[in-house]
């Protein structure tokens, strides 16, 4: 069972899957080991849904040709919206104490209070809880999803660029 030898909808189930995985793993941080997510982490999560939602619409269609890219295209905008709101995010954890900025309101009620645009701005400007470093095998949280979403990316190109293992004719 050679991950370089799957098939297309295999390997787009594998990246369903491992997305799943994913967010059960941040799921059971939140409720079991009490790590409360920062709006940027709750945005990391929203990159693994929709890089989810299109590895199934992938496996489950399974395209030939053209199609494949374009289920890839949509992975890898999920995969991108996570890596920047990932490498924001170690920024934010990388500053010194002096320049962190201050803890801003939750993520619901800047949704209730402000447009969607407004949101984004003061989501990614940072906050205080965001730059709290929670460490998993001794690195940060936003550093594994960022290693997660490049091997994901990696696996949703090299099964659209791999072609179909030629059938025996009898």
């Amino acid at each position: 069972m050679n991950p370089l030898r799957w098939s297309y909808r295999v390997s787009f189930l594998a990246g369903f899957l491992i997305c799943v995985a994913l967010l059960g793993f941040a799921l059971f941080a939140e409720y079991h080991w009490g790590m409360e997510p920062c709006p940027l982490c709750i945005f990391q999560r929203v990159g693994f849904m929709v890089m989810a939602v299109f590895f199934l619409l992938g496996a489950i269609h399974g395209p030939k040709a053209g199609g494949r890219w374009f289920y890839t295209g949509l992975v890898l905008a999920g995969a991108l919206f996570g890596i920047a709101t990932a490498g924001r995010h170690l920024w934010i954890q990388s500053l010194p104490a002096d320049q962190i900025p201050s803890c801003g309101p939750g993520l619901n009620y800047m949704f209730d209070a402000f447009p969607l645009a407004k949101v984004l701005k003061l989501v990614f400007t940072g906050s205080g809880e965001c730059a709290k470093v929670q460490p998993i095998l001794g690195l940060p949280m936003p550093f594994w999803t960022l290693l997660w979403y490049i091997l994901l990316s990696i696996l949703a190109i090299r099964a659209t660029l791999q072609r179909a293992a030629p059938r025996l004719r009898l």
